[in-house]
């Protein structure tokens, strides 16, 4: 794919916004924003590790395109997302006085645009921001579907907004910077949607541009349902309540993708022994996950896990809502007592 087959995904959400898939795009940042938003000043808010690569790049075509760049970068990696974090990044914003019609642009992985994002929602009670997601992790999921927010010491995204984008550019070429850790992330995000029903993105793995495609045709499925996750979209919180406290117990040591996988296997594993899931889905989702070199366990005690779960944005009240499997393919929602959950947790492990 070049960038003259770019591919493009309407999202239809509150409010309609484009998802540009395609190869040197970068370069073309200016001109793609600027056919849906005048110039203005932009504030690009990147990482250490993305703007080095990136930035320069991305700037010169603003500049080109008439817009008035501004940057703030912050320390990469998930320990960066928290408060202190937000706060610099809003006083950069009031400081260069980015206003009302101006736009913040998220430039990197999923941290990045979480956190550019959950700015982007409460900075002046909201203002206007591009995705450029920059990881296979942060194209397959994250940059698509308004969830922004940041860590706690609690837990992971317990504050923050539903605030969608106004585009987002995806460059495909940035994932050739990346090790291969950092795609296997993004594989496991890409698995979760291929268990949830597109069967065609597990046979298109090895092709980032048709798995970035496949898995956001996807998730604009469940997000047109259910913008605002009430009930319908938390389908994809496949693995998250246990990929959570995984990543949560590690001190963030294990990245986002591997721990999702884990959780992932640790409750299909704990259905199947409960008689709930079809005999052998345990065993056909480890040797898929193991193809990628995907974890399918964790050395968390199920007391360590289920502590931080407790804290987990998805519970309600008294009870979890999981993603359990009925068959690879077929999974279901199920609501559970919270009193149940350390019990599930360690039939999985």
């Amino acid at each position: 794919m070049t960038d003259s087959t770019m591919k493009t995904i309407t999202i239809n959400t509150s409010h309609r916004y484009d998802v540009l898939i395609g190869n040197g795009l970068l370069k073309k940042t200016g001109e793609l924003i600027l056919k849906i938003h005048p110039p203005c000043k932009i504030a690009i808010i990147s990482d250490t590790n993305v703007a080095p690569l990136y930035m320069n790049e991305v700037k010169r075509s603003l500049n080109r395109t008439g817009f008035n760049v501004c940057d703030y970068v912050f320390k990469a990696g998930e320990k960066s997302k928290n408060m202190d974090t937000l706060f610099m990044i809003l006083e950069f914003l009031a400081d260069a006085e980015i206003t009302k019609t101006d736009l913040i642009l998220a430039l990197g992985g999923g941290v990045v645009g979480d956190i550019a994002g959950f700015a982007a929602s409460i900075y002046l009670r909201g203002i206007n921001f591009v995705e450029m997601p920059t990881t296979l992790l942060a194209a397959v999921d994250s940059s698509v579907g308004g969830k922004t927010g940041v860590n706690l010491p609690s837990g992971k995204n317990l504050v923050g907004a539903f605030h969608q984008p106004i585009r987002v550019i995806c460059d495909t070429d940035t994932l050739k910077s990346l090790p291969e850790i950092n795609i296997a992330d993004g594989i496991a995000e890409a698995i979760k949607y291929g268990l949830l029903g597109n069967v065609k993105i597990l046979e298109v793995l090895d092709n980032y541009n048709e798995t970035i495609y496949e898995a956001v045709t996807t998730k604009a499925s469940f997000v047109e349902k259910d913008e605002f996750n009430t009930n319908f979209r938390n389908f994809l919180n496949l693995g998250h309540t246990i990929g959570h406290a995984i990543e949560k117990c590690s001190n963030y040591s294990i990245s986002h993708g591997h721990a999702i996988a884990a959780g992932m296997s640790i409750i299909t594993k704990a259905f199947e022994k409960l008689g709930y899931t079809n005999p052998g889905t345990s065993e056909n989702l480890k040797k898929l996950l193991a193809r990628y070199n995907l974890p399918i366990t964790s050395n968390f005690s199920s007391s360590e896990l289920y502590e931080v779960a407790l804290k987990d944005k998805k519970r309600s009240g008294d009870t979890f809502t999981l993603v359990v499997p009925i068959s690879l393919h077929k999974w279901e929602l199920r609501t559970i007592p919270i009193s149940d959950l350390k019990a599930i947790i360690e039939l999985g492990l």
